[in-house]
């Protein structure tokens, strides 16, 4: 993906080039898997990469959900493997305007969005990943979790109280060691759907308390985002430095080869959404979904049925519109520049004169 200071030349716009530029776009928001992160030093929530402006930046993520659409159709017409994209961030850091603009181009059918809210009984009643292994997406499909099974080691640790509401033998006890153990299952929880053909995607949204601060007073003040706003969001405040250093340690211990986390600058929602395209592109083009191959048979019998087709086709009209379509495109490029005068140039001219 291009870093928006310069226009590509139509030529260097091969898949391998552009996957090439988005891996190198990317590569700056990636944990590597067993670096100590600390936040606040490590990631700056106002960084753009150099892009000039908003409106460059709404060119590059034209271009992201362009590539996403295609390789969603890809994913889903090969019906191999899964994507589950988690969202992470604290209030107000954008979660759901990047799901809205980044898949904007994708066929709904494909893609479903899980909100996790506060637990129910009944998933209190199970294991702490009970409900998120309960809407997994199938093979074919993008799953996205708006807050994800990572609440369990960032809400639950900023507040304990809610722990004991999990009733886990012997947590309230287990001081850290509850948080290691966790950390060590939600790894092997991961691997375990990588394994089986389900690529996890991990996208934290990193807002300042400066920017968090200015859209909560965006919520209060415009009547028509007055619903958005939450007391509770608010006094949630008071507990930064407690999220800040619980992100850093979740980042530190689960960024793994089969899982990483990839780090958002937040403080531009645009930049936030070419972001999580590019990560996203990158994932489905490492994946390489293909369209099936269709055999001999299959063939011969598609061939028949064109044939039945067509004998329809009304007095007057091509047989096949589609192929009629094709070709007279195909014979319009192939013409030589300057072999046929347009009425268009012919007028050109009259006003050149």
């Amino acid at each position: 993906m291009r870093d928006g200071r310069e226009r590509t030349p139509e030529k260097e716009r091969t898949p391998d080039k552009q996957a090439r530029r988005i891996a190198e776009f990317i590569a700056p928001l990636r944990v590597k898997p067993g670096a100590k992160v600390n936040l606040s030093e490590d990631f700056d929530p106002a960084h753009k990469a150099g892009i000039k402006d908003k409106a460059a930046g709404q060119e590059l993520l034209a271009v992201g959900v362009e590539l996403l659409a295609d390789y969603q159709r890809r994913l889903a017409a090969q019906g191999t493997h899964g994507v589950l994209v988690c969202l992470q961030a604290l209030d107000a850091g954008g979660k759901d305007g990047t799901i809205r603009h980044v898949m904007s181009g994708v066929n709904p059918q494909g893609v479903h969005v899980t909100n996790f809210r506060v637990p129910s009984a009944e998933e209190l009643g199970h294991d702490y990943l009970w409900r998120y292994a309960c809407r997994l997406p199938r093979r074919g499909e993008i799953g996205i979790f708006n807050r994800s099974h990572y609440e369990e080691v960032l809400v639950v640790r900023v507040h304990p109280e809610l722990l004991s509401r999990q009733r886990v033998p012997g947590a309230d006890e287990a001081g850290k060691a509850v948080w290691r153990r966790r950390f060590r299952e939600i790894n092997d929880w991961e691997r375990y759907l990588a394994d089986n053909g389900f690529r996890v995607v991990k996208l934290f949204l990193n807002l300042s308390k400066e920017e968090q601060r200015t859209r909560f007073l965006r919520r209060i003040d415009v009547p028509e985002r007055n619903w958005k706003f939450s007391a509770a969001d608010a006094r949630e405040r008071t507990f930064w430095d407690a999220y800040q250093s619980a992100f850093s340690e979740m980042l530190s211990a689960t960024s793994t080869p089969w899982a990483p986390w990839y780090v958002v600058p937040a403080d531009r929602k645009w930049f936030a959404r070419i972001c999580a395209a590019a990560v996203l592109a990158d994932t489905l083009i490492g994946l390489d979904p293909r369209y099936p191959e269709i055999h001999d048979k299959s063939r011969r019998e598609l061939a028949r049925e064109k044939i039945l087709l067509e004998a329809e086709a009304p007095e007057g009209s091509a047989p096949d519109p589609y192929a009629a379509k094709l070709a007279k495109q195909s014979k319009g490029s192939k013409q030589p520049k300057g072999s046929k005068k347009t009425k268009g140039s012919k007028k050109t001219k009259r006003r050149q004169r």
